[in-house]
């Protein structure tokens, strides 16, 4: 199962040993780590990503379901001093594109006090005990939630609904009086700018969903490889 993972350690050090167990549970065929930063929650409530850190088999977090979750725990997501802003330029801190509620960014944001770090991480599980084993025995405390798709259907719904009322609103406009006409054509204006933000909105979302899937296709495929190699003897 696709999930988000949010592990909370008191202490860098041990934030980064967690980070260094996700990558080895990854590497015995464990789990599948797609994506994975280490974050510092600031004084002021900032969530840092730390210098030195890597993004994960994914090469970046632009665009991804974590990006956008570093962005929903901090607000404003700032960058320890040397690392690189292109990595995170442009992240959304939005539900939709973090693909999990809102209670889970209140659940974690909770235990992601002032002056914690968190491994944050994408990753394919069959079941939850090594990760939370190796994680429990460095200190770390657990959050997970399954990645959804939920919210795509919903807006396919909200775009279906908008164009029926907008159908309906163009066959009053027809037969409607001077006075009547003026009101809903406004309304009809209205009603296909919101149609077309929702529809553009939801193409960056299909071509993002899709660039993920072909990413972590070409990870699963990389680790097959691997494999094939180490039991060839080559």
């Amino acid at each position: 199962m696709n999930r988000m993972l949010v592990v909370v350690f008191k202490t860098e050090k041990k934030a980064f040993e967690g980070r260094e167990a996700l990558k080895s549970l990854d590497r015995d065929g464990s789990i599948s780590a797609y994506a994975y930063a280490v974050i510092k929650k600031t004084p002021d409530g900032v969530s840092v990503v730390k210098e030195g850190d890597d993004p994960g088999p994914l090469g970046t977090l632009v665009g991804t379901s974590l990006g956008s979750l570093i962005g929903l725990l901090g607000g404003p997501v700032g960058l320890a001093v040397g690392a690189s802003v292109g990595m995170l330029g442009g992240m959304v801190a939005d539900l939709d594109n973090a693909r999990i509620g809102d209670d889970f960014v209140d659940e974690v944001s909770r235990k992601l006090t002032p002056g914690t770090f968190a491994l944050v991480a994408e990753i394919e599980e069959e079941w939850t005990t090594p990760v939370d084993t190796r994680m429990e025995a460095i200190g770390g405390e657990v959050s997970r939630r399954a990645l959804s798709d939920v919210r795509h259907a919903a807006n396919t719904e909200e775009v279906a609904a908008m164009k029926a009322d907008l159908t309906q609103m163009k066959a009053e406009h027809a037969q409607a009086k001077a006075d009547r006409k003026a009101k809903l054509h406004e309304k009809i204006n209205q009603l296909e700018a919101r149609i077309q933000q929702h529809q553009e909105k939801a193409k960056v979302r299909r071509e993002a969903a899709e660039a993920r899937a072909q990413a972590k296709v070409a990870v699963l495929k990389a680790k097959t490889d691997a494999l094939r190699k180490v039991a060839s003897g080559s």
